[in-house]
């Protein structure tokens, strides 16, 4: 019983060591239209609690993450309609951030809205991820996030170093056309779709992106501390990159998602760069993404 003791002690200080790759948080709205039943509602407390277990509790990678290591991220849910019993339709908005080096702040990586969302959701049901096959479509949206979360955050610690996640999430975009639900087409209306988000990422053309989200982040965020000229500098070169896409694929949501994440994180860094400085990288996202430009011009301000 004592050696029993011991190695139980000892497998559960070593699963506290370990952790899985997700430090998800999840929360459920409900439009104010929707009447909620106390039926209802605890079927809603059931959804956030399953939701929150996929994310957090399912092995996405082989790599071993640390507690303090694991990716910050945020689920919200948000129910428009009940078509019927058990069918919910809304959005789902994804958050992910990532450390900065040598301090205590923490960048946006995603916010993204995908606003094109129905799933079957009962007080029985479970989530079970499994890879290659299709079980549900709310599963499935769950998991394309996991692994864009996944490789954006791996992309920003080394060059192209998400590139199995992003195919990952590839996959199970494939997967989950044959079930014909919302978001999963090359044919749908939107271009913000799943499909889009990515299959941009992975095009020889958004290479330029790629590269900007590596050096934006490990050669200027992460140098700020030690060396913020030179930090701004890199910044401002990266960011000048997207250009490349701009001409070819105006508007595309990969690269609006990214600058429009980091629109006020760039305005507080750059507020004590040199005019010519400030200059350059608002013209950079004027250009990039000229529906927001009066948002950029603040930057001279």
């Amino acid at each position: 019983m004592r050696k029993l003791g011991v190695l139980g002690l000892f497998l559960l200080c070593f699963g506290f060591n370990r952790a899985q790759e997700l430090n998800c948080q999840v929360s459920i709205v409900v439009d104010n239209q929707i009447p909620v039943t106390s039926v209802e509602q605890e079927v809603f407390d059931l959804l956030k609690q399953t939701v929150y277990e996929l994310m957090n509790n399912t092995k996405w990678t082989k790599d071993n993450f640390k507690l303090e290591e694991r990716i910050n991220c945020n689920i919200q849910i948000q129910i428009n309609s009940i078509p019927q019993t058990g069918t919910y339709s809304g959005m789902i908005q994804v958050q992910s951030t990532r450390p900065v080096y040598n301090s205590s702040y923490n960048t946006t990586l995603i916010n993204f809205q995908d606003e094109n969302v129905t799933f079957n959701f009962s007080r029985n049901a479970i989530l079970i991820y499994a890879p290659n096959q299709y079980r549900d479509e709310l599963t499935s949206i769950l998991a394309f996030y996991a692994y864009m979360i996944l490789g954006m955050d791996y992309d920003s610690f080394s060059l192209k170093g998400g590139t199995a996640y992003f195919k990952e999430a590839q996959q199970v975009v494939s997967i989950a056309q044959s079930a014909g639900g919302p978001g999963w087409l090359a044919s749908d209306r939107k271009k913000s779709n799943r499909f889009y988000m990515v299959d941009n990422v992975l095009q020889p053309l958004y290479e330029s992106l790629r590269n900007c989200n590596y050096e934006y982040h490990r050669k200027g965020l992460d140098q700020l501390f030690d060396n913020p000229v030179e930090a701004r500098k890199a910044m401002n070169q990266s960011l000048s990159k997207l250009t490349r896409i701009v001409g070819a694929r105006p508007n595309s949501i990969n690269v609006l998602n990214f600058v429009q994440a980091k629109s006020i994180e760039i305005k507080n860094i750059f507020q004590d760069a040199e005019n010519d400085e400030k200059t350059q990288v608002v013209n950079t996202l004027k250009r990039v993404d000229p529906a927001n430009s009066s948002r950029y011009q603040e930057i001279l301000n």
